[in-house]
């Protein structure tokens, strides 16, 4: 009995161990999605400083951050964060996911203008969060920050969808 048992902790571990590398090459085999690969290249630049009115490569403000990484997939977009209260398509806050804009007043909340702007690094049902470049001296340069909990819902205007 106690040989048998042995036996079939080795085929059930061999098989594990089959199933686990089967679904880590699936896995590696499966393509990126577009919000994916976006998302991915804007994470290279995490930790780049901030400077006003520069888009890249070594150093961005935060219409330039998005519109430097947005351009690198063919995808334009406007280089001044006014110009986003007219791009793209609105998304209710709940339905942001990976790749979407989000859109902020400027440092004065009561002023109702787009002043900032950043991407969504979060699938729908998860803690919004975005990656953007930050004026902030707390959090200054290119860092993702999550949305609950900070002071950023004062500010919110939109979520846009650049791409389906």
């Amino acid at each position: 009995m106690r040989k048998n048992f042995w036996l079939f902790i080795v085929l059930l571990c061999g098989t594990a161990s089959a199933n686990a590398q089967t679904n880590a090459d699936t896995t590696a085999a499966m393509p990126m999605s577009r919000a994916d690969s976006i998302v991915a290249y804007a994470k290279q630049h995490l930790g780049k400083p901030y400077k006003y009115a520069h888009a890249g490569p070594d150093a961005f403000d935060c219409s330039g951050f998005v519109s430097f990484v947005f351009a690198h997939f063919g995808i334009a977009l406007p280089r001044s964060s006014r110009d986003y209260m007219h791009t793209g398509r609105e998304i209710p806050l709940a339905e942001a996911r990976k790749g979407d804009v989000i859109v902020f007043t400027g440092t004065n909340p009561r002023e109702r203008r787009a002043g900032h702007v950043g991407i969504v690094v979060s699938e729908p049902g998860q803690p919004l969060q975005f990656i953007h470049a930050s004026s902030s001296d707390k959090h200054r340069g290119v860092v993702i920050t999550e949305y609950p909990g900070s002071n950023y819902p004062k500010r919110f205007i939109k979520i846009i969808r650049v791409f389906e």
